[in-house]
């Protein structure tokens, strides 16, 4: 059994600039939501999900919800889709959580990482699917 100690796969100040990209390509397109509606600009993807089959999937209303959300309308975006609304400061805090573990080491609390919350989420997608098409 070998005790030396590997070092990382990357490189600190590759992780920085990886985690400074992705923060700009984040803050990038929360920029483009910002000034171009998604309801009135014909240039976001259509779900493949709807066009296919005509339902609505899960993340159906997403992107017009952000659009809402970032100018401060929660109850416009709570119509378009309100498990995006209720999920979104559970993204923020995993992004945050990461972030702040590749920039520092240092590692915050987990809680919505654990097994229970990842069964909870994927019931909740799909009972989410099926309601709002009923």
């Amino acid at each position: 059994m070998n005790s030396i100690a590997q070092p990382p796969l990357v490189s600190a100040p590759s992780r920085r600039w990886g985690l400074i990209g992705a923060v700009a390509a984040i803050v990038s397109g929360v920029v483009v939501l910002f000034l171009f509606d998604p309801a009135r600009y014909p240039i976001y993807p259509v779900c493949p999900f709807y066009k296919t089959t005509g339902l609505l999937c899960p993340g159906c209303g997403s992107l017009r919800a952000i659009h809402q959300l970032i100018h401060g309308h929660l109850a416009a975006a709570w119509q378009l889709n309100p498990l995006f609304v209720t999920l979104a400061p559970f993204a923020v805090w995993l992004g945050l959580r990461e972030g702040i573990l590749q920039m520092t080491g240092r590692k915050l609390p987990g809680v919505v990482t654990h097994r229970f919350f990842i069964w909870l989420l994927v019931a909740s997608l799909v009972g989410f699917g099926i309601l709002r098409n009923l």
